[in-house]
């Protein structure tokens, strides 16, 4: 049986009822990537063999559709304990404003915000951010099992919405494989406890702006893809709904359903892939054989099913 489209309006809350406080930070994230791009042009003063403004350019850019996204899923109607969820939310904002306080002052001295124990002030400095982040993947988890007992009108739509969650969560408890310290650290101590590379030292060649390392494997890759479920399986599932217009197959629920379904499972395997590579030091342009075969073998075996779904559909 075919399900007619829900309304758009339905699953987006009015943007009244969006959290306030998340859309602010959001909004000063926006000025911050301004800001930051305009001191990367004009002040070029490298860390770690990038221009120190380029991380808060980047966590600027991230917070920012974080908060959005958050503020969001605030704003779901039916959303269980909204008070609650409202005042986590707020924590949830202070956290972050800690977060990227702490990375825009460390690029303003020239000097890592990350893993930076080299004196009684940067370990203060790095410890708070720590227990912020931390204390916003708990506040995210809260408002994730909240979120999972919202009503939303679609089956597809709730779904994107959960695995985003979900996924979203493994991918900033990814982060914390960065700050266990190397062997080498712990051999010879500089200062320095924890690395987003592996294999190699931070700061070696990289991709532009991005940074990840091109010489060895990088965390922070399956940490922003992660992070980003967020935002793709949500925006998946509408382009979905936008595309059912001309497609009559999309306009059933099931196909959507089992659309996001194939979708979610294979961002999992993709978040799951990237960890494997990170750890066994392997830069992302240049995959083992066996990581290739097995990364190619899920992409044919997804689009394989995802096109029988479409079929059936027909």
């Amino acid at each position: 049986m075919t399900t007619l489209l829900p309304p758009v309006l339905h699953a987006v809350p009015a943007p009244s009822r969006w959290h306030r406080p998340l859309l602010v930070l959001a909004a000063a994230m926006a000025v911050l990537t301004v800001v930051t791009a305009v001191l990367a042009g004009v002040d070029a003063r490298p860390v770690l063999g990038q221009d120190a403004w380029f991380k808060p350019l980047k966590f600027a850019v991230s917070i920012g559709l974080y908060a959005l996204t958050l503020a969001w899923l605030v704003g779901l109607p039916g959303l269980p304990r909204p008070r609650l969820a409202s005042v986590l939310a707020t924590v949830a904002a202070v956290g972050l404003l800690v977060e990227i306080a702490v990375i825009g002052g460390a690029a303003a001295a020239g000097t890592t915000s990350h893993f930076n124990v080299s004196t009684p002030l940067h370990s203060a400095l790095w410890a708070t951010m720590g227990t912020s982040i931390a204390v916003v993947w708990v506040v995210t988890a809260v408002i994730g099992v909240l979120v999972f007992r919202a009503p939303l009108p679609d089956r597809a739509r709730t779904l994107a919405v959960r695995a985003g969650v979900v996924l979203g969560l493994v991918g900033m408890a990814l982060a914390f494989l960065m700050t266990i310290p190397t062997s080498a650290q712990v051999q010879d101590f500089q200062g320095v406890a924890g690395a987003h590379a592996v294999g190699v030292p931070d700061g070696g060649p990289g991709l532009p702006f991005l940074g990840w390392s091109t010489q060895g494997g990088d965390l922070r890759i399956p940490h922003f893809v992660g992070l980003h479920a967020l935002q793709v399986l949500p925006l998946g599932v509408l382009l979905l709904e936008r595309l059912a217009r001309r497609s009559p197959a999309l306009r059933d629920g099931t196909v959507r359903f089992r659309l996001v379904l194939l979708g979610a499972v294979g961002y999992a395997g993709l978040v799951g892939w990237l960890t494997g590579q990170a750890l066994a030091g392997q830069p992302l342009l240049h995959p083992s054989t066996a990581l290739a075969v097995v990364g190619l073998a899920g992409l044919v075996g997804l689009s394989v099913l995802a096109a029988g779904v479409l079929r059936r559909g027909r």
